[in-house]
């Protein structure tokens, strides 16, 4: 009785021993696994935190976050200068009332529109002849158009413009295509464009033809009259073609006052010419219609090239 309560003690000793409290049975396999599962949760939840998609989600969440931030303050800093600009501008104009407002780009164009439009009732005609630009070469059409596209601008710049008129000038031809091509926006010039020539669009009487051959100088620009330029470059221009087709109409010539009020300047070409760019003319005539002076317009007008200068500034 003693022996065998003695083996059960040990045998129970032994197993307390080999099973602790709260860990599967050692020498089973189902209880290895689970440790080592175990194990490996504990591995994976020690993990750095960047490398978890969700946690690569929100610190890209966080980065959106600190850019969006930094753009408002960037708007907010905007905002904050036009205010102050605003500010600093009202305070000049309490400071000086004659000060000119500041207007807007669409009002502007609003007002060049109806200075445009009202010069088609009431102001002066300009009329560009292009029936003469069958035989010009690429370069040439192109370097009109370019003279047309600065022609149209000035005009548009102008206090008091005149009413522009393209004729002899098919949307088929060459030079079209080159306007359309070089000249933004050109089939809404506030301008009209005909085939027909100048000669059959106006009475006779009302017309005075443009050009350095003829023997009279143009003294004033008169609203009543339609004056017309040729539409021709420097490198095509043949003597005396212009006025050549105004006496077959029988249509009056005028040409620049440049001989009564400019003198011929010394250069080593020994160059002078009166022969002037379309857009060059026409600044000289936009110019004397608001100031009345021609000296003014002409220098303007006139560039340094030609070789011409004011007497008054030879004189000087």
């Amino acid at each position: 009785m003693d022996c065998k309560s003695e083996e059960s003690a040990q045998r129970t000793d032994s197993q307390a021993f080999q099973e602790p409290d709260g860990l599967p049975e050692a020498g089973g396999e189902d209880g290895l696994s689970e440790s080592f599962q175990l194990l490996q949760v504990d591995v994976e939840y020690e993990r750095p935190e960047e490398t978890s998609p969700a946690n690569s989600a929100v610190w890209s969440s966080k980065n959106m976050q600190r850019k969006q931030r930094h753009w408002e303050r960037i708007v907010s800093s905007k905002k904050s200068k036009r205010k102050q600009e605003r500010e600093r501008r009202k305070a000049k104009r309490a400071e000086d009332p004659g000060t000119c407002p500041q207007h807007s780009k669409r009002f502007l164009k609003a007002l060049t529109k109806e200075k445009l439009l009202e010069a088609k009732h009431s102001g002066p005609r300009l009329c560009v002849d292009l029936s003469m630009t069958q035989h010009m070469s690429k370069k040439e059409l192109s370097r009109l158009a370019g003279q047309i596209r600065r022609l149209y601008g000035s005009n548009k710049k102008a206090s008091r413009p005149f009413w522009i008129c393209l004729t002899g000038f098919s949307t088929a031809s060459p030079l079209y295509e080159e306007c359309l091509r070089m000249n933004d926006g050109f089939s809404a010039y506030l301008l009209d464009v005909t085939e027909e020539d100048c000669f059959s669009l106006f009475p006779l009487e009302t017309l005075v033809y443009l050009t350095p051959d003829s023997e009279h100088s143009l003294e004033d620009i008169d609203q009543s009259t339609v004056y017309v330029i040729g539409g021709l470059v420097d490198e095509s221009i043949q003597k005396k073609v212009t006025f050549q087709k105004a006496r077959e109409y029988s249509v009056k010539t005028a040409r620049l006052p440049i001989q009564e009020y400019m003198i011929k300047r010394q250069n080593e070409k020994n160059y002078h010419s009166e022969i002037l760019a379309i857009n060059q003319v026409f600044d000289i005539l936009s110019t004397y219609f608001e100031t009345r002076n021609w000296p003014e317009a002409l220098k303007k007008g006139v560039s340094p090239g030609k070789g011409y200068v004011l007497q008054n500034s030879a004189e000087g």
